[in-house]
């Protein structure tokens, strides 16, 4: 991939950038955004999908108007950093389906877990769950009162 990643022009970074901000773009829609034809955008669309640069489309949910009303951002402090627990823990929280986003960090803490759920029951269940069969040293939740900016799409033509 490092070889198709040099090959990445302006064009390419438009396309990128445009379907960050809105996936549903119709060809016709994207290849008049980027200022391509709708052939010549659509093999490069294809291009950015083979080599991996676009991993899929999401649709952004209001979880919030489906009662998930809880966002907590758990850290977790770990005694344990060898390769076999670390993968045994990975697999454990990639099976918890509260889990949204799941970090390995640096500092004073090993592990950053984004949690959604209904209410701090919904918590308490993800919390047990976390904690079965794990030895953890330090588990805390940082509890969101508000987004302020949320999955923000990242300004591909200005970071360039």
């Amino acid at each position: 991939m490092n070889d198709e990643l040099t090959k990445i022009d302006a064009f390419d970074m438009k396309i990128l950038s445009a379907m960050q901000n809105d996936a549903n773009l119709s060809q016709r829609d994207l290849a008049d955004k980027v200022g391509l034809s709708q052939n010549a955008c659509w093999r490069r669309l294809q291009r950015l999908n083979s080599i991996g640069l676009i991993r899929g489309s999401h649709s952004d949910i209001d979880l919030r108007a489906l009662g998930f009303d809880l966002t907590v951002f758990v850290m977790i402090r770990t005694r344990h950093h060898s390769k076999e627990w670390s993968e045994g823990f990975r697999a454990h929280v990639e099976r918890i389906p509260e889990v949204i986003d799941f970090y390995r960090i640096g500092g004073d803490w090993d592990y950053l877990i984004k949690v959604v759920t209904k209410g701090m029951s919904g918590y308490d269940a993800f919390y047990q769950k976390l904690i079965t069969n794990f030895d953890l040293a330090t588990v805390t939740g940082f509890f969101s009162m508000e987004a302020i900016i949320n999955n923000r799409p990242v300004d591909l033509m200005r970071m360039r």
